[in-house]
């Protein structure tokens, strides 16, 4: 490259920049090392990590049993190399494997078609919406204020460009529950979509078939959303929503920082054609056999821009598989008994907290009490990661936390949550 351009050193190259924002001097960081010494470096910094603590925290994020069979399965080349199944000739194994994600996801939320899954549960929700909007002619949305709050952040990113104004819709302090009353006074007849979560974020299961009254009297959709997806182990399916969102990192998807999670968009048939993403379809081949294909693609790169219903939204196929591959390996009944456990390990624990909400709950609840901050300083001397403290969300709620108990709480680690608070 110096050759081609007629210099003879790399300081030539810069030599067009001002000798002020030049670093005429080795970078300042530590030297190489080998193989080994890498090795070892980082199984230390894995010691530091929280991975041997008991975990209370919930919020989105949920910490389950991991089946060993899914990182055997995912961890298969073909499916760990794989990429769009465009050629549907050679990628009957992953567009099968697809298929059957739809499959699952429609009988777990009693819709009757389901996407190939998207980025995850909070991009799930505005694109949701987009398609309520879509499908009314309508731009107007109100979500709930107990739905996750960084869901509501992302919908407020994606409605800044869509001329989408949103209205929150407040909850019942006494039930923690939406407030069908300031829905009432929110919704008109310019809204496209009324956006719920059960459970919600303070752990309330919302009455969905109410919410869904009121959105269908105005003339507006429903939307539900799910950030808990092991709750709908017994939780009755919102057969009464338009449009299901949610995410499911609770399905064998390891919290991982943060990502990447799979979220999935479900509908009724009728809308299918507004859904974002993709859809994997069942067909026959040219012998009569039975055979999968990508269709109603309806993405950027397949048809006209203008009229694709997402830019930006793809399936997350590897993750989506190990969510598959959890919910083969639990089935029906494992997947009942899973929600059953962590229903009674929340209701043991909170059976010996001040709780703040009456509402009912399923693995997650809010507490009242001292400082949030100061318990979860003692827990963590005690290799315990409390809850969420809720003042950053809601500041009305500054001494409140939000906990979680799932499958993997021990009864002698909940006791000691509950005598963290009453000293």
């Amino acid at each position: 490259m110096l050759r081609a351009l007629h210099m003879d050193s790399l300081e030539d190259l810069f030599a067009h920049l001002p000798p002020e924002v030049r670093l005429n001097r080795p970078l300042d960081i530590p030297a190489g090392k080998s193989e080994y010494e890498i090795v070892d470096y980082f199984r230390a910094r894995g010691g530091e990590c929280a991975g041997d603590h008991a975990s209370f925290l919930g919020a989105g994020v949920y910490r389950h049993y991991r089946p060993v069979l899914v990182d055997t399965v995912v961890s298969r080349s073909e499916f760990l190399t794989s990429y769009t199944p465009y050629q549907a000739e050679i990628s009957q194994g992953t567009l099968t494997t697809i298929f059957e994600f739809q499959s699952m996801i429609c009988q777990l939320t009693g819709m009757e078609v389901a996407n190939a899954s998207m980025y995850d549960g909070s991009t799930a929700v505005p694109e949701a919406a987009m398609m309520a909007m879509r499908l009314t002619r309508r731009d107007r949305v109100v979500v709930a204020r107990a739905v996750h709050p960084e869901y509501r952040e992302v919908l407020s990113t994606y409605a800044r460009h869509q001329g989408m104004p949103v209205v929150e819709a407040n909850y019942a302090r006494e039930s923690g529950a939406l407030d069908t009353a300031d829905l009432e006074r929110k919704i008109d007849n310019q809204t496209a979509a009324v956006i719920i979560q059960s459970p919600n974020f303070f752990g309330i299961i919302e009455d969905w078939r109410r919410a869904a009254e009121i959105a269908h009297r105005h003339g507006a959709l429903l939307i539900y959303v799910f950030a808990e997806a092991v709750s709908l182990g017994i939780l009755e399916p919102p057969v009464d929503a338009d449009i299901v969102a949610g995410e499911l990192q609770s399905f064998a998807i390891p919290p991982s920082y943060g990502g990447p999670f799979a979220g999935i968009i479900a509908t009724k048939e009728k809308f299918m054609r507004q859904m974002p993403g993709r859809i994997v379809g069942e067909t026959r081949d040219t012998r009569g056999n039975r055979a999968f294909c990508l269709t109603l693609a309806a993405r950027e790169q397949h048809i006209r821009r203008e009229k694709a219903t997402s830019n930006i939204c793809t399936n997350q196929a590897l993750v989506a598989l190990m969510a598959t591959v959890f919910m083969t390996v639990y089935g029906k009944q494992g997947l009942r008994e899973l929600a059953l456990q962590n229903l009674a390990k929340a209701h043991y624990l909170a059976g010996k907290l001040p709780i703040l909400f009456s509402g009912p709950f399923f693995n997650e609840f809010v507490v009242s009490g001292k400082s949030p901050d100061a318990i979860n300083h003692a827990l963590l001397e005690k290799k315990i990661i409390g809850g969420l403290p809720l003042g950053r969300y809601y500041p009305e709620l500054e001494n409140a936390m939000l906990l979680c108990a799932t499958e993997m709480s021990k009864r002698e680690e909940m006791d000691m949550v509950a005598e963290a608070f009453t000293r």
